[in-house]
């Protein structure tokens, strides 16, 4: 990452798996834009990056703060303001990828949110939660207010979990791999062909099912791109 990030601020403390890692601004954006390229590019939504949000969204205040004290005509502070405006849409990107999606899939989501198994991390920060719910009651009020209480009695509810198409897990995305990996099945094993592994180089470029590597994309083995 540029100067425009050295020059501000000490390393970015961060809790994660009960470990706590230190992280220069660098790295922190690093994980930001990390976590845009894989929501931006995933069919589904991915498990949200809160404590990496709630970090970048610190250090653009100190940033901030510190241009402030920057002279006028200084020519750092062009160079500056433009990594913030940079980092700032980036953030941006990142929650409204995951607020389209919310709205696209908020009956999944929910369901999968409420059927996770205790330990399992969230999908969803819980300001993504309420505002899931409260555009899931909206919905449904919408339908009554306007269509269903038109309707004959039988036909005066509606399933949205069915209602509502779920991600498409099957569509192909382009990764590229940040850690080996073996025997990665491609295809599942079927009548005409035997099943079909792989193994995928560090560093090398694929264009691959979602399903089959989704694992990959949440344990940062791969990027999406």
């Amino acid at each position: 990452m540029s100067d425009a990030l050295s020059d501000h601020g000490s390393d970015i403390q961060q809790d994660d798996s009960q470990e706590e890692d230190v992280m220069t601004p660098a790295e922190l954006i690093a994980k930001l834009e990390e976590a845009w390229l894989n929501e931006k590019f995933s069919p589904e939504l991915l498990e949200n990056k809160s404590e990496v949000v709630e970090c970048v969204m610190e250090q653009l205040t100190h940033m901030e703060s510190n241009l402030q004290r920057v002279k006028k005509g200084d020519v750092k502070a062009s160079v500056h303001r433009m990594e913030i405006d940079r980092i700032r849409y980036v953030l941006c990107s990142y929650l409204r990828a995951r607020l389209q999606k919310i709205e696209r899939f908020f009956p999944h989501v929910l369901e999968k949110e409420k059927s996770r198994a205790e330990g399992e991390p969230s999908l969803l920060s819980p300001e993504e939660y309420a505002f899931a719910k409260e555009y899931y009651a909206n919905t449904e009020t919408y339908l009554k207010t306007v269509a269903l209480k038109r309707m004959p009695a039988n036909l005066q509810t509606v399933d949205l979990l069915k209602a509502v198409p779920e991600p498409c897990v099957d569509s192909f995305v382009f990764l590229r791999v940040k850690e080996r990996q073996e025997n990665i099945l491609v295809e599942p094993e079927t009548d005409d062909q035997r099943e079909y592994v792989v193994d995928l180089e560090e560093g090398s470029q694929h264009l691959m099912r979602y399903r089959t590597i989704a694992p990959l994309v949440s344990s940062g083995a791969v990027q999406l791109i």
